[in-house]
């Protein structure tokens, strides 16, 4: 598997079949998401955030892990949605985002979910919420509800991806 995105619906690969992609699945109020495998480096219980002054409303803060500052973002915030209290579900993900580390506030992680890259449907073309639909790459059926499939990358503008990595050195 590619570290790149997503097949889209309907490519195939070089050797002709589609290709088998792994996602992380995870809950946010009450929808499910899936990210690439690949980009996840690791999942942690809710620690101390440290909060920074003059951030965008959707940064949570920064935390130290294990020697290095990441910049931890809200999903809830970032996507418009009413905010909860954090449980014993809550996690970070923390994933590799443009080649920096950035952690993401989530209800909950679900599983690692295998499919073929031509089950993924392409999203509609006018998608609903204050979602925005360029970092939405597909969406696929998982028992009955429907896995939103996101790409990190393309998530922050390159203003944000700039103002993350200097929070972080």
């Amino acid at each position: 598997m590619s570290t790149t995105a997503l097949v889209k619906s309907g490519e195939v690969s070089a050797t002709g079949g589609d290709q088998l992609i792994q996602l992380v699945s995870f809950m946010l109020s009450n929808e499910e998401y899936g990210v690439e495998v690949l980009k996840v480096r690791e999942i942690i219980r809710m620690p101390g955030i440290t909060k920074m002054p003059n951030t965008p409303q959707y940064v949570e803060g920064i935390i130290n892990l294990r020697g290095k500052v990441i910049p931890i973002i809200s999903m809830r915030k970032r996507f418009g949605l009413p905010e909860t209290d954090y449980d014993s579900h809550t996690r970070i993900m923390v994933m590799d985002v443009v080649g920096g580390l950035t952690g993401f506030i989530v209800d909950a992680v679900s599983e690692v979910i295998r499919i073929h890259s031509s089950e993924i449907q392409p999203p509609p073309t006018m998608v609903s919420g204050n979602i925005d639909q360029e970092f939405i790459t597909g969406v696929f059926n998982h028992a009955e509800r429907l896995l939103i499939i996101m790409d990190v990358d393309r998530m922050f503008s390159q203003e944000e991806r700039e103002f993350f990595s200097s929070v972080a050195e």
